[in-house]
């Protein structure tokens, strides 16, 4: 592999090492190269290779930095994607339990539709006002990182730890639990095995692994085969939607209104059962933010970026609206509770023999879903190793694919443990109760950026009123529950996010060195084939 220089010195960018080895295009030489961190870009000083300044041209082709590959079309499939995967087919149930009549369960999957297309057009101002990728983590730097040389960087920080070793992480355990719930029922049920509940159980984790471990694959492979995989399975999962809205649409015409009659009858009546039920929706609806983690790769982010948006929220809030009508006219409020896979239930009742259609629709859903989600949250990663507040391999991407490696290969091995032990519905909770806190706490960065950077030029500037309609009902959503109906996921998420401050404290505000993060980050390269990025 050639030799390597592996002095660890303290810089202000405490995970990195100085020297470094830089793997060449043609595998044949290795190039020594200096990196060095200076305001959260990378500069790049010859060490020793005579051959190396053809390598090292301003050409695009050889700079090691993220490739602009998605273009208009790719951003409108890949923001419906990561909305459209299994929420609409696992939480229905859980929303309506909570919600507690069908007319309160139809008006929150609209509200929460709106509230996410006003998260989403606040989102279309900040990502165009500070285009990096990192979504919510470098919005949070950029916003409060000046102001404190303590304070001002904990947020990004604790935004990173808990988005990588937490959210990221649980949302894809969620869909690839569900992508093997509705993969193994209708197979288990054709063969007539019924397996005993803890067969039934590994066999689950076994597909959901399955599920990750392909995943992971595609988006180290390639973007553009990401991408790719992104745009077909988004087109199969709305022409699966299309059959279920058609049907519903169908028998509403033949009049089975009688579970819509009931109306709001029933309805919870308490904030912390119409904030749990939002939980639900929110999960269903996440996803609209994850166009903003990816930014530096978007093609002409100014246009492309709100223009994705504005397409894909309202058509997802009329299609989430009109699946649920669809769901009601044939099943009643409390099949669709008790109903482990909602859709396929409603294919059995309506579609007879053509019935397997859904549950195939549904699993191409999830997996476009699970592959969104995936390809978008390793960016958070990479860029937090960028700007020092994680470790520097995890910002590095494959010397030829250019894709991030190490982010991806971590968010799929923690997803694989959270799934050992996961139970969707808590799963669902803690993640809408955390992501909550976050959406709130990014409105506060855009509206204090109205004021420390109000001569930056924004493509785009929103109402003042949309992001304080958003902060406050995401405050609330972080409260109510708290409030009350206390569950014990809330204080660990609430843990959680504290103990990031175990690492903040010692590794960033006091730049200590990661014992043994040197020889790591060197066999890591080596076995990845992953360098560290140019400057942005």
């Amino acid at each position: 592999m050639g030799s390597a220089i592996t002095t660890a010195t303290q810089t202000r960018n405490h995970w990195q090492l100085n020297d470094v080895p830089y793997f060449s295009k043609d595998n044949k030489t290795n190039v020594e190269l200096k990196f060095k961190k200076d305001d959260g870009n990378f500069s790049m000083d010859k060490i020793n290779d005579s051959n190396s300044s053809d390598r090292m041209s301003s050409d695009n082709k050889d700079e090691m930095r993220m490739v602009r590959q998605v273009g208009l079309f790719s951003a409108v499939a890949l923001v419906i994607g990561n909305i459209i995967g299994s929420g609409i087919f696992v939480s229905p149930g859980y929303l309506l339990a909570s919600a507690g009549s069908p007319g309160l369960c139809l008006v929150l999957w609209g509200v929460c539709g709106v509230y996410s297309l006003l998260g989403a057009i606040a989102y279309c101002e900040i990502g165009t006002l500070i285009p990096k990728s990192g979504g919510e983590y470098i919005y949070f730097l950029e916003a409060f990182g000046p102001t404190h040389k303590f304070f001002g960087p904990m947020l990004a920080f604790i935004y990173a730890w808990v988005s990588i070793f937490l959210l990221s992480p649980s949302s894809v355990a969620i869909l690839a639990l569900s992508f093997a719930e509705y993969v193994s029922s209708p197979i288990l049920t054709a063969i007539h095995f019924c397996p005993d509940p803890y067969l039934y159980y590994v066999i689950n984790r076994l597909i959901a692994s399955l599920c990750i471990g392909i995943i992971a694959f595609v988006n180290c492979y390639s973007v553009t085969a990401a991408t790719r995989v992104q745009n077909i399975f988004t087109v199969a999962k709305l022409a699966a939607i299309a059959i279920v809205i058609g049907g519903g649409l169908y028998y509403l015409c033949l009049g089975y209104t009688e579970n819509l009659e009931i109306g709001f009858e029933g309805s919870a009546t308490s904030f912390g059962q119409i904030a749990t039920a939002f939980y639900g929706g929110l999960w269903a609806y996440s996803g609209w933010n994850n166009l903003n983690y990816i930014t530096e790769e978007i093609k002409n982010p100014y246009r492309n970026l709100p223009f994705a948006i504005i397409i894909a929220l309202p058509l997802t809030t009329i299609l989430y609206v009109l699946i649920n009508v669809s769901y009601f006219t044939v099943l009643t409020p409390q099949e669709i509770i008790t109903s482990d896979a909602v859709a396929v239930d409603w294919g059995i009742e309506v579609l007879g023999p053509a019935s397997f259609l859904i549950p195939l629709g549904v699993v191409m859903s999830i997996f476009g879903a699970t592959n969104g989600t995936v390809f978008t949250s390793g960016r958070i990663s990479h860029v937090a190793g960028r700007e020092g507040h994680a470790p520097g391999f995890l910002s590095y991407i494959h010397i030829e694919k250019k894709t991030p490696v190490t982010p991806v290969l971590l968010t799929s091995l923690l997803a694989t443990i959270m799934i050992i032990p996961g139970d969707i519905a808590s799963l669902i909770d803690f993640f809408g109760f955390t992501i909550s806190m976050f959406y709130c706490a990014a409105m506060v960065a855009l509206i204090v950026m109205r004021f420390t950077k109000k001569d930056e030029h924004r493509p785009i500037k929103v109402p003042i009123i949309i992001p304080i309609i958003v902060m406050v009902i995401s405050a609330i959503l972080v409260v109510a529950p708290i409030a009350v109906a206390p569950q014990v996921q809330y204080f660990y998420a609430l843990l959680f996010i504290l103990a990031g401050l175990i690492f903040y404290v010692p590794f960033v505000y006091y730049n200590k060195m990661v014992p043994g993060i040197g020889p790591f980050t060197i066999f890591l390269q080596k076995l990845l084939k992953v360098v560290p990025t140019t400057s942005f």
